[in-house]
């Protein structure tokens, strides 16, 4: 991969989009890449992924224009379905995803950040879904999940105005989950993602799929899923485990690879 690199710290394992001299502008390898860096991770071992760019400027910067301004409507259609594959995987992975938004996130990089569950990002981070201003609109699903992050009227008011906005900002109408400095987004990022870890695997897959799953549903549809997903958790060894350390008062010792018993 030449524009992903990974690294495991135990159960975590950071994804790096490394194309930092075009502030890791997306084009159709930095998507191959980045498709192929989570078929990759090992979902025995892995619980816990963070997703951050190189450098301390910019996380995505957004979609390559060079690449997009010569590109004809059907290519143009090509190209937002190759995004909206990837971020679709990335989105509905079994494993919690956080992006550590070190800096920009505009347009695709945006849509990157969204498509992951939680965001962290540096108090010099700008996001903003600048398409209009191209005279395109956003692609990688920046239309829909904006609005289900942030509420439709400030979602359009967003993406209609192509207005850039800033990391207290973008804490403020909760499209990020926390604010720290540069220096320490990473360490900060890192232990939530360790603390997230620790917790019973298939637990915390369950979680994500029936959030994911239910949150475009009725409410008696979607508690449904949860039923379900609920008591897929049970007889596994880690319920097993985590309940009878809770009566005992002694630590849970979940299994150090996934596995659904």
């Amino acid at each position: 991969m030449a524009f992903v690199k990974t690294e495991v710290q135990g159960a975590v394992e950071i994804i790096t989009i490394d194309r930092p001299k075009a502030l890791n502008a997306l084009n159709p390898e930095v998507l191959a890449d980045l498709k192929a860096a989570f078929e990759a991770v090992d979902q025995e071992t892995i619980r816990c992924i963070v997703l951050t760019g190189e450098g301390d400027k910019s996380f995505v910067a957004g979609a390559d224009i060079g690449s997009m301004s010569t590109m004809t409507k059907a290519e143009g259609e090509a190209f937002g379905k190759l995004g909206n594959d990837v971020f679709l995987m990335i989105e509905s992975f079994p494993i919690p995803v956080i992006a550590a938004v070190n800096g920009f996130a505009l347009g695709g990089g945006n849509e990157l950040a969204m498509s992951c569950d939680i965001r962290i990002c540096s108090d010099n981070a700008v996001f903003g879904q600048p398409e209009v201003g191209l005279g395109i609109t956003p692609g990688f699903g920046g239309t829909q999940r904006l609005a289900r992050l942030v509420g439709m009227g400030m979602a359009k008011q967003l993406v209609y105005s192509a207005l850039n906005i800033k990391a207290d900002e973008a804490y403020r109408i909760g499209l990020v989950n926390a604010v720290y400095p540069q220096a320490e987004l990473m360490e900060n990022v890192l232990k939530l993602a360790g603390k997230i870890a620790k917790n019973a695997p298939i637990a915390v897959r369950n979680c994500k799929k029936a959030i994911n799953n239910g949150i475009s549903l009725p409410i008696e549809k979607a508690v449904e899923v949860e039923e379900k997903l609920f008591g897929a958790c049970f007889e596994t060894h880690d319920q097993q485990e985590g309940m009878a350390c809770f009566l005992s008062r002694e630590k849970p010792k979940p299994k150090a690879v996934f596995t659904n018993n």
